[in-house]
């Protein structure tokens, strides 16, 4: 049970509040739009920020670790980065604004700032639950975004990349993305900045309707001494809708990045793969639901973790089973690296299952570098160092190379060599 007491604001949840006041007159958005961003506003003032008392935020103590939210900042805006892939198709937003968007056959994009404007997009800024801060906080500051719709049959060549770009300051933006019937499409999701103090919050929801099939790519590169982002990734899954979901977590001084999922369709399938490459004295919190709602439905989650310096993380993973899903195959499993005397990783995979004809399971591992694979390697003339990053490489790589894109695994597995070079 989640329990809320009275007491003191901290700095950071005076900022926040604070901030709407100053603000409101600069938020997109009708009367309706108004009443959700005053309905969350208010959830944020009783809740507060999430302490260790409250179950989803256990290893993450948002009261204790958020000291301070780097003010708005009209000046942080910057140009779009060049993509991961060339040839892909971007559509960008920084400092909380939308500032250009490819084109691509089948593919339409819209400014969310208009459906604020118009109120069509009022609905959707309803949190998923009273302890929902990212939902609260995004729903209260949120200015623009790019919505995202791909065309029923569209079989996309190119990548579509979604940057969220926040060099210092605070910004609060959406993606949703629906994808037709039989489209196919790879999406990559960069969120990227932290030059000076930042503060931000981001939200995908992504729809898939029956037979559509997306890889999504989430990276991160933030700073690891002055970034602090909140993140969600909503998506609903259609029958025989395919999602394949990467998350590579590679920078970011305090980061929480959500995952929901929901698989809706008969015959739907999602597939998580997430990379934690945690170094200096950040924290990085993957917290992650699957709810499988109707018959044959699959999922299968991969988490692998490598933690040095200081650094904190967790993942924390639920699979629920409805008593009507039947036939549900899901397996979850998490495994941690510790390069470090002081590094730390929490993990607590947990199922839910209401049927009684499935096929489930989870497991977590944490462990060091094998002292006989290193003394193997250094034996044969390889440094220590070397020696060392060719075993943590070794131990993600093949979670990357699980991608069909070969421009893609060579974009991630030269980011891992950036890392390893830093920090391993």
């Amino acid at each position: 049970m989640n329990v809320h007491t009275s007491q003191p604001r901290t700095p950071a949840e005076t900022a926040l509040i604070e901030a709407f006041s100053e603000r409101v007159g600069d938020l997109p958005g009708n009367a309706d739009v108004a009443v959700a961003r005053d309905t969350a506003l208010e959830a944020l003032k009783i809740q507060g920020l999430p302490s260790r008392r409250i179950e989803s935020w256990h290893y993450t103590d948002l009261r204790t670790l958020l000291r301070s939210v780097a003010p708005f900042d009209p000046a942080a805006g910057s140009q779009a980065i060049a993509p991961l892939i060339p040839g892909s198709t971007v559509a960008a937003v920084s400092n909380g604004a939308t500032i250009s968007a490819g084109q691509a056959d089948g593919v339409t994009f819209g400014k969310l700032s208009d459906k604020l404007a118009d109120g069509t997009f009022a609905p959707s800024l309803a949190t998923r639950s009273t302890d929902d801060l990212i939902g609260q906080i995004n729903a209260a500051y949120v200015t623009d975004g790019w919505s995202v719709d791909i065309a029923e049959g569209t079989q996309l060549e190119a990548p579509i990349e979604l940057q969220n770009l926040q060099k210092w300051g605070q910004g609060h933006v959406r993606f949703p993305v629906r994808v037709g019937r039989q489209a196919k499409a790879t999406i990559v999701e960069r969120q990227y900045g932290g030059e000076d103090e930042a503060f931000s919050s981001s939200i995908s929801q992504l729809t898939l309707a029956d037979g559509a099939e997306v890889v999504w790519i989430i990276l991160r590169q933030h700073s690891d001494t002055s970034s602090v982002q909140l993140a969600q990734f909503n998506a609903s899954l259609g029958k025989d809708a395919k999602l394949t979901l990467f998350i590579v977590n590679a920078g970011g001084k305090l980061v929480r990045q959500e995952v929901h999922v929901q698989a809706r369709g008969e015959g739907s399938d999602f597939q998580l793969r997430g990379i934690n490459l945690l170094g200096d004295a950040t924290h990085t919190d993957v917290t992650m639901t699957v709810g499988h709602l109707v018959e044959n439905t699959t999922s299968t989650e991969i988490v692998r973790n490598v933690v040095t310096g200081r650094a904190r993380g967790a993942f924390q993973g639920m699979i629920r089973v409805a008593q009507i899903a039947q036939k549900t195959d899901a397996r979850m499993a998490c495994n941690s690296l510790l390069l470090s005397d002081d590094s730390e990783f929490d993990a607590k995979p947990e199922l839910e299952i209401f049927a009684d004809d499935v096929a489930c399971g989870h497991g977590a591992t944490v462990a060091e570098i094998d002292q006989d694979h290193l003394f193997y390697l250094m034996a044969r003339g390889i440094p220590e160092k070397e020696a060392r990053g060719l075993l943590v490489k070794a131990f993600v790589a093949e979670i990357i190379e699980e991608l069909e894109d070969e421009p893609l695994v060579e974009v991630l597995e030269g980011i891992l060599e950036d890392w390893l070079s830093a920090h391993a």
